[in-house]
């Protein structure tokens, strides 16, 4: 595997006897789109200051694109572009003017601001709206126009704080669209900070499930879903015309399916659990058995039931060692579901 464009070896932040960061390790490779994914208060924000080296480690070691985020934190300023949740700009100014502005201030030559700065502004969607003040932008227009100041200096990695918050349902789609088109045609790697667990499932390549400043898990949401639902990774929901009869042989015949955990009707719905894909064997046997289908249904299991289980497994390991779980522990999912 390539060097990591990210690598954070052992990092741990405390604020007092307050442990924001907890021991973290984690590599993110060129061009992926990596969601980092808890709570508001899990740590996320000053995991990504830490990377940005606006803020010193306790312990442990980041690097960013080969720099030492501590030691060397202007070359990793130069490497990354940084969004944080809420943009601020000069709202007597036209967007276009603004970021000009910002171009100059990153050391891009006069000659050459302003055609980069239209570009980037095209290259965002905004182009017919760039000589609009600032001031008259909507919140998804200003973190489009916020997106171009990053890309304004051709970073290599960009890192996101969350992006989407206050965006409309229809602006955050056309917003996470972009990011994944970027990513695709310039190579660039996105750390995307979130709470929004449907918004980092559309997007990212590889998540990593944050808590209380501890990583649960770090891996392709595929893969987490086989390693925590192995028994019934793959279920199907098939519907028939009719009740079905004979219920018991069908029964014993899905069960010597190879992989079959579990099967179980009712009235005309079946569902089968199975270790692996067999759909087709299922439609092969009820077909065989003369069942008239009507509909066959797989259900994937999405980032929700993924985060739920670590989260859930999370708060049965801290009540084994004597650590309760309290009230505001187990509020959190139902408000990142949100």
């Amino acid at each position: 595997m390539e060097n990591p464009v990210i690598e954070l070896m052992g990092l741990t932040k405390l604020y007092g006897s307050l442990k924001a960061v907890d021991n973290l390790s984690l590599t993110i490779q060129k061009g992926e789109i990596y969601g980092l994914l808890g709570p508001n208060g899990a740590g996320k924000t000053t995991t990504i200051l830490m990377m940005l080296g606006l803020t010193e480690p306790t312990s442990g070691k980041v690097t960013v694109c080969g720099y030492n985020a501590t030691s060397n934190p202007v070359a990793v300023k130069k490497k990354v572009g940084y969004m944080p949740d809420n943009m601020g700009f000069y709202d007597g100014m036209s967007a276009l003017d603004n970021l000009v502005y910002i171009g100059r201030l990153n050391g891009i030559p006069e000659s050459t601001v302003r055609p980069r700065a239209t570009e980037m502004m095209d290259l965002v969607g905004l182009g017919q709206a760039m000589n609009k003040k600032a001031g008259t932008y909507s919140r998804g227009m200003k973190q489009r126009l916020g997106l171009a100041e990053v890309l304004i200096k051709q970073p290599e990695v960009i890192i996101m704080d969350e992006p989407t918050l206050g965006i409309d349902p229809a602006g955050v789609s056309a917003f996470l669209s972009l990011i994944r088109q970027l990513s695709n045609q310039q190579n660039i790697t996105v750390l995307l900070s979130s709470h929004h667990l449907n918004q980092v499932q559309r997007v990212c390549d590889r998540v990593g499930i944050f808590v209380e400043g501890r990583l649960l898990a770090s891996d392709h949401i595929a893969r987490l879903s086989n390693h925590l639902f192995s028994r019934d990774a793959h279920v199907v929901k098939i519907t028939f015309d009719d009740q079905v009869t004979g219920w018991t042989e069908c029964q014993a015949g899905l069960l010597n399916i190879e992989g079959v955990t579990r099967a179980t009707v009712h009235e005309n719905t079946v569902e089968v659990s199975c270790t692996r894909n067999a759909t087709p064997e299922f439609v092969r046997y009820f077909v065989g058995k003369g069942l008239n289908i009507m509909g066959v249904h797989q259900k994937e299991y999405g980032l929700e039931e993924i985060y739920q289980r670590y989260f859930e497994n999370n708060l049965t390991e801290k009540e084994s060692n004597g650590k309760s779980g309290n009230l505001f522990q187990r509020s959190i999912f139902k408000k990142i579901k949100k």
